[in-house]
């Protein structure tokens, strides 16, 4: 009887950790890609903007990469212009 229960309970245990490889695959489309736009193409009219870029200019969003990185990230300059 106690051996009947524990293999039961074996065969349970292992079902319910085989179960976790049953994962569907979760692909965005047919190709497994993402297909996103450039990120200087802007996602539209947003609050978060920075003021000066414009939307689908390359150049005006590397001259905004540019000053976030020296003004705003580096803390070098920060803290010598308190």
């Amino acid at each position: 009887m106690i051996k009947r229960i524990l293999t039961t309970a074996a065969l349970a245990a292992a079902a319910l950790a085989l179960s976790a490889c049953a994962d569907q695959p979760q692909d965005l489309n047919a190709s497994g890609t993402k297909q996103d736009k450039a990120p200087y193409q802007g996602v539209g009219t947003s609050q978060y903007a920075q003021d000066g870029w414009k939307a689908g200019d390359r150049n005006s969003w590397e001259q905004q990469l540019k000053a976030r990185a020296q003004y705003g990230q580096n803390d070098y300059t920060r803290m010598a212009n308190p």
